[in-house]
């Protein structure tokens, strides 16, 4: 194969286009109106763990959210996009600097009731037989190799890794730590033959997400692993617009004492949020992720026409 060809096979790009039409059939049925939003925004994303791409004075979008959630505030109701999303620094068999996203906003539904319709999508994108939904906690996750998410600290995690032999590289916060126990020790040992909803994340991991009020231990959010591979991150959708700044705020405080750049704070996003955002709960899906275990691929870049 030489350079100019593309990296897929055009099988697989046919069977993607059949993904895609199956994905627009499921949300018309369901009343879920397509919508698009730009590539190129005001404002980048403040999550330290999450790096923009910006030309000149605009970013690429990591995201279709904010600018969903600003019709959401308008009164679109139910909506999803089928995006190309940007991310800086991520390069590897399951990550592409560009890549598409599923991203879906349900209007009075909580994070429980929208993790469910992922599951459903999943197990109708996938045409997998015996692909068993599995639901459960993060607190439960970390109990499968014996640590307490509320009383665990560092020195728990940093023992957990090295009796695992993981070695330790540098100065790591506990969350870092966490973090880390999570993928390397509980995410790696999710079955292949099940979709693992993991739900009531730690309150320090909320991000866009409301704190469950039964538990300020915990936030409303959730991830959808098929496998040991992460497929979607879903909300229940932080509506408060002085909550949501003094998180970007946090953010860049963190992104500061990492050594990085502060981002500019999305202010049409906070009014939005301030003129109204109705309580709704969001996800997004990797499309090219759930493509790659659909095929039984190795690479992210097997199921991408081209790499760049």
């Amino acid at each position: 194969m030489t350079s100019w060809q593309p990296d897929a096979k055009l099988t697989i790009l046919r069977q993607r286009a059949e993904v895609n039409n199956l994905i627009r059939n499921w949300f018309e049925k369901r009343g879920v109106l397509e919508v698009e939003t730009p590539v190129l925004g005001d404002a980048g994303i403040t999550d330290p763990q999450i790096h923009s791409y910006k030309v000149e004075h605009w970013y690429l979008q990591t995201s279709p959210e904010y600018f969903m959630k600003r019709l959401l505030a308008d009164g679109s109701g139910d909506i999803y996009q089928l995006a190309k999303v940007f991310r800086s620094s991520e390069s590897g068999w399951r990550h592409h600097h560009e890549f598409t996203l599923l991203e879906w906003y349900r209007l009075g539904w909580d994070e429980r009731a929208l993790a469910q319709e992922v599951v459903d999508l999943i197990q109708h994108l996938a045409a997998v037989k015996n692909l068993k939904p599995v639901m459960t906690t993060y607190a439960e996750c970390l109990a499968r190799v014996d640590l307490d998410l509320f009383s665990a600290r560092g020195k728990d995690y940093r023992n957990a890794l090295e009796q695992a032999d993981i070695e330790l590289v540098g100065e790591c916060s506990d969350k870092a730590l966490r973090e880390l126990v999570f993928t390397e020790l509980v995410q790696k040992q999710f079955a292949d033959d099940h979709i693992t909803v993991v739900h009531d994340y730690p309150a320090e991991d909320a991000s866009l997400a409301k704190i469950n009020q039964k538990d300020p231990r915990v936030a409303a959010r959730f991830e959808v692993f098929w496998g040991s591979l992460e497929l979607a991150n879903g909300f229940h959708e932080l509506t408060d617009s002085a909550e949501q700044r003094s998180r970007f705020i946090e953010d860049n405080q963190q992104r500061s004492t990492d050594g990085l750049k502060e981002v500019e704070v999305d202010e049409n996003l906070l009014a939005a949020l301030a003129a109204g955002l109705p309580d709704c709960a969001g996800v997004a899906l990797g499309v090219d992720r759930l493509l790659m275990k659909k095929f039984d691929l190795e690479d992210i870049k097997e199921v991408i026409s081209f790499r760049s």
